[in-house]
């Protein structure tokens, strides 16, 4: 059975209404309900529309304008009227309004839907209109509740005059409306409906001592209704020649009253006459109160959004100026509750010496006073780092000066003083702390030095996509210990690579740990590196002169990665991705992007063959923190993450823990590492050297049974395709090379 014979047996038709080109497509059965023969047929709209009732087209009208701008289905009730203005059926339309764009770039819409035909007794057998007794529609309480909705779910100025004017109230909906607002002495319209451009002049500004209607109800606070033109030409004549020509005939003006205030008039006009009886007006009032409030709700949250928003733009700097063979994006996005002011903040800070430093933070909260510590806090590191301070000393000025700040000589925040609060002010002097990383970074060599404050570690996306989190050296979040140290951790940001610095409510918003957090985190870097973040790039002619682009892969368009970040916490598959934990934690989110261009092919030189670029990592392991040789293993892993087989993996994590280990047993200085992977996927090289400032030789030995070492040579052996000792002018480097293969089979079982 086709879908129209279903539908037709329970007396639904469709329909599609064509705006642009004015026509109307029928099926067989919507043709049957407004009482044309029962086939299929396309009809002019104005053969359509002379099936309706006239009160149900105009209230139909603001129904679809209102759908069209939501987005939502367009539903009303509908009376179908035979050629002599008598009531055939009552029928329900539901239809969805789609957009069409036109080539000149001009949208409009078609309606397509449904028509169902509604059995209920019909009134009389004529379509002149009545007034509000009984009306069939709706009753006064259900479009009361339906208003009151609306309004309240209006959050701009624009949005709440918009769901004004396509308010059907019941039996009597008005053809044009205007609300007033007031400044000072004078009387202006600040939206309207129902009238053309222009025709708003004379009204535009006018002193509350004029003779007109909507300036007498904003002085005595009282409504005016004018059911005749006659009423309206004797109660005001010096404003009836400008109410004349908008040809309407009855007229209603009634306060907008908040909280005893008059803030403005609110004008309904008929085309039709209405007498205003004591239901009609009390409809009117219910809503002048409604509209009256949601007005009032909408100024105040714009202007605490123009607050807000001034105040965080004011605090966040602006990145600049442009830095040769590096590429910065950030992005800050406050939380979504109370004013949406917080805490976190990210800077950019030109140095004396011609580097650049990169600042991110957080501080304690999400209030006012967050914000207020944050800009304070924020000048203060830019002003600690244009002196030339070194990294650690910055963070370490940052601690004791945000520890200064929250610090009260005079009272003592942990006293009990019986449940009062004897100092009012202590609120503003209650302990905060702040997490930061400040990141200096030398532009002609990549060379970052970065000092932590209990914050996140940064992450660096290599040139081929693979996305490590990068370990460094950190200290207590600043303000909690005035003589805390902060050491600092040196790393290269090759060509090609990108590092993300963070606040923890990238990591954590929706309901996610540091671990999950991170996971969403590297399938957002890593899909967009493998899809298309990576644009060939051309030589000087451009791309159009030839074929032969540079092999090196360019940089990632850092802005939409951004936005990608960004959108993996606040866009709407977050909703459907929450964490493990119960709760959608909402917090501040700021994220600093910086990117280290891929070198270019010199002018004239032959073009290379494409390459997969190296993967690579450098890490520094000191003597006084063995504690991170599980970083170093995790590195290794993370770099290996797509190695063939897993074996090789394991042999690889084995011998660097145990040349690393070796260095810190038996020497007096740190160990440095660097871990290289060349070649193609499936037939790549792993090179890793660790390299210290001891002279002594590493040799065999033949470890016991029982010992606990000396095994170290003995399995660079067992496991390494080569490797080996390069003495250096100080110190040596040990070295192991492995060649990536497909794991084997498994020897078969006899």
């Amino acid at each position: 059975m086709r879908t129209e014979d279903v539908l037709a047996a329970i007396a639904t038709g469709l329909w599609r209404w064509d705006n642009a080109s004015g026509t109307v497509t029928l099926d067989g059965e919507a043709a049957r309900l407004l009482g044309l023969p029962a086939e299929p047929v396309v009809l002019p709209e104005v053969a359509v529309r002379s099936r309706f009732h006239p009160v149900d087209w105009n209230e139909i009208n603001g129904i679809v304008n209102l759908a069209v701008a939501e987005g939502t289905l367009a539903e009303a009730r509908l009376r179908i009227m035979d050629v002599d203005g008598r009531v055939l059926r009552t029928v329900r339309s539901r239809s969805k309004p789609v957009e069409n764009r036109a080539p000149d770039g001009t949208t409009d819409y078609e309606l397509i839907g449904t028509i169902q035909e509604i059995a209920e007794p019909q009134p009389g057998t004529t379509a002149a209109h009545t007034p509000i007794t009984g009306d069939w529609r709706r009753s006064r309480e259900a479009f009361l509740l339906d208003a009151g909705r609306a309004l309240a779910e209006a959050r701009s100025t624009a949005e709440v005059l918009r769901v004004a004017a396509s308010l059907s109230m019941p039996g009597f909906s008005p053809d044009g409306l205007a609300v007033f607002g007031v400044a000072g002495d004078r009387l202006s319209i600040i939206g309207h409906h129902g009238h053309d451009p222009g025709d708003e002049g004379p009204f535009s500004d006018m002193p509350l001592e004029t003779n007109y209607p909507a300036a007498e109800v904003v002085r005595t606070g009282r409504a005016i209704y004018l059911p005749t033109p006659e009423d309206y030409k004797r109660r005001f004549p010096a404003a009836w020649p400008l109410a004349q020509r908008f040809d309407r005939v009855s007229w209603a003006f009634l306060p907008l009253i908040v909280a005893g205030r008059t803030m403005g008039a609110w004008m309904a006009a008929f085309k039709h006459p209405a007498s205003f009886s004591p239901d009609e007006r009390s409809v009117l009032t219910t809503v002048a109160r409604m509209l009256a409030q949601a007005l009032q709700r909408a100024v105040v949250a714009e202007s605490e959004r123009e607050l807000t928003t001034g105040l965080q733009r004011s605090m966040m700097p602006q990145l600049g100026p442009e830095i040769p063979g590096m590429r910065i994006a950030a992005r800050y996005v406050p939380t979504g509750g109370g004013l949406q002011v917080g805490g976190d903040w990210y800077d950019m800070i030109p140095l004396p010496s011609g580097r650049f430093a990169l600042v991110i933070g957080d501080v304690q909260g999400h209030d006012v006073r967050a914000a207020g510590l944050m800009g304070q806090l924020r000048i203060a590191v830019r002003a600690y780092a244009s002196e030339g301070h070194r990294p650690d000393a910055v963070l370490s000025r940052a601690s004791r000066f945000l520890a200064g700040l929250c610090s009260s000589p005079e009272s003592d925040p942990y006293a009990d003083d019986g449940g009062q609060d004897s100092d009012p002010d202590s609120y503003f002097r209650s302990p905060r702390f702040a997490t930061c990383l400040y990141a200096e970074c030398d532009p002609r060599t990549g060379m970052l030095e970065v000092a932590r404050a209990g914050h996140p570690d940064p992450a660096i996306r290599m040139a081929d996509g693979t996305v490590l989190m990068r370990p460094t050296a950190g200290g207590l979040p600043l303000g909690i210990d005035p003589e805390s140290d902060y050491p600092t951790t040196r790393f290269t940001l090759e060509p090609g690579e990108t590092m993300m610095l963070c606040t923890d409510g990238l990591i954590e918003t929706g309901g996610h740990d540091l671990d999950t957090g991170w996971a969403r985190l590297r399938a957002v870097l890593e899909s967009d590196a493998h899809e298309n973040a990576y644009e060939p790039t051309y030589d000087a002619q451009g791309p159009g002169a030839g074929a032969d682009t540079v092999g090196q892969l360019a940089p990632p368009h850092l802005e939409r990665l951004a936005d990608l970040l960004v959108q993996a916490v606040h866009g709407p598959s977050s909703h459907h991705t929450t964490g493990p934990l119960a709760d959608r934690r909402e917090d501040d989110i700021a994220v600093v992007l910086l990117c280290r261009e891929s070198a270019e092919r010199p002018p004239g030189a032959a073009p290379a063959h494409p390459a997969r670029p190296v993967r690579r990592t450098v890490l520094t392991v000191a003597q006084v923190e063995p504690e991170r040789i599980a970083g170093v293993r995790q590195q290794i892993r993370e770099l290996l993450h797509d190695w063939a087989d897993p074996d090789q993996v394991d042999s690889a994590v084995l011998m660097v823990s145990e040349m690393v280990t070796n260095v810190l047993t038996h020497t007096d200085g740190d160990a440095l590492l660097v871990a290289e992977a060349i070649g193609e996927l499936g037939a790549r090289r792993l090179r890793v050297e660790v390299a210290d400032g001891s002279d002594e030789l590493p040799h065999k030995r033949q470890p016991g049974e029982m010992s606990s070492s000396g095994r170290g040579v003995l399995l660079m052996e067992m496991l390494a395709d080569a490797w080996g000792v390069d003495p250096r002018g100080e110190g040596k480097s040990i070295w192991f090379e492995l060649h990536e293969q497909s794991k084997t089979d498994a020897d078969p079982v006899f």
